[in-house]
């Protein structure tokens, strides 16, 4: 069986016909928003930093939202392998006393997920002598600017989705995107204007970098919005995944022979939360197609996901289906986790010897 499916743009295709998968080409990984479904590449992840990539040092970009944010931020940490592994364990551990807990007890044990995660890394993520880490989080505009009741906030990103069905670029008068990175890495791709959406810069230091994960996945509704963030301009805070989904960027902008090596959870890559159920809204189909020229997505194959426990993903949904029984819950993740070694396995053994006849088409 293979575990993986390969998708490549037209740039990469010929790039990989040509030279192969090599990890020396690779100049960008993205990682996108997704809660517990980036749990399932641990083992892909773990391989990648720590032995397929560093084989091959050069400055390279990670740029993810929410969990994907989170991710990358255990590929800089000095031992990536012990890094990914108190991630997944941390995440799939999550406990809570309520069936439905508060927005507050929420963001308690996500605080908490975050301390332990990265208290006394934040040098090495922020100075690792090749990877060069970004985040994306959104910051609130209009009526998503200051929510003083959690109605004012339900009110303003039911219009934020209403919006978004007539055109994305409506969203832009109630959000705007902040990229909070690395200063060694200017990111000149994306400093030039590519959207609707205003877009600030801003310093990532090890002071800012718990409150900047946490605000890069910090769910609408479901947690209490950031309101203030060391470096940031003023304002709400939310997930960065709400304009930047599977993070549609214009990675064309690159260098002629780099590529974007994207570990992502399906085939497809929607630009914002809120067009998941806009079919016709995925980057591949639309008229800035043009951007994912160099980038090969290598995502879970349909047969493989039939072998996971209830035959997909982790996703939060499982919080509902589990209930309380937070070890039932905690033992089908690992079980998940330990499964996706065959990830890794497939992508190894595809970058040693690539079949072209595998990739497919973006």
């Amino acid at each position: 069986m293979n575990a993986l499916e390969f998708h490549a743009g037209p740039r990469a295709l010929e790039h990989i016909r040509q030279h192969g998968l090599r990890a020396r080409d690779v100049a960008v990984i993205p990682a996108a928003a997704g809660g517990p479904k980036g749990l399932i590449f641990q083992a892909l992840d773990q391989w990648l930093f720590s032995e397929w990539l560093p084989a091959a040092p050069r400055e390279r970009t990670l740029i993810g939202s929410s969990i994907g944010a989170w991710r990358m931020a255990a590929a800089c940490q000095r031992d990536p392998v012990a890094a990914f592994k108190r991630l997944g364990d941390l995440y799939a551990g999550q406990r809570y006393d309520d069936p439905k807990p508060t927005p507050r007890q929420i963001d308690d044990v996500c605080r908490k997920l975050l301390a332990d995660f990265v208290t006394g890394h934040e040098e090495d993520i922020l100075a690792h002598p090749h990877y060069r880490m970004h985040l994306l989080t959104d910051r609130g505009r209009g009526a998503l600017a200051a929510p003083r009741h959690r109605k004012d906030e339900m009110r303003g990103f039911a219009s934020a989705a209403l919006r978004n069905i007539a055109a994305r670029a409506h969203l832009a008068p109630l959000l705007e995107r902040v990229v909070m990175g690395d200063v060694r890495d200017p990111l000149p791709w994306l400093r030039e204007p590519w959207d609707v959406f205003t877009t600030h810069f801003v310093r990532l230091t090890p002071r800012n970098l718990p409150d900047a994960l946490l605000a890069s996945g910090t769910l609408p509704l479901i947690m209490q919005a950031i309101q203030h963030l060391d470096e940031a301009p003023p304002g709400s805070y939310w997930d960065g995944g709400i304009l930047d989904y599977h993070l549609a960027l214009p990675y064309a902008r690159l260098h002629s022979d780099d590529l974007v090596l994207y570990p992502h959870f399906t085939s497809g890559i929607v630009p914002g939360w809120l067009d998941k159920s806009l079919p016709w809204r995925r980057a591949h189909k639309g008229p800035n197609r043009g951007w994912l020229d160099n980038v090969l997505v290598v995502a879970p194959s349909r047969k493989f996901l039939r072998t996971l426990p209830r035959g997909k993903l982790p996703d939060r949904k499982d919080f509902q289906h589990y209930g309380l029984d937070h070890d039932e819950r905690i033992r089908q993740w690992q079980k998940a986790i330990s499964q996706a070694q065959a990830l890794r396995d497939d992508f190894a053994a595809f970058a040693e010897r690539p079949d072209i006849a595998r990739i497919r088409a973006m």
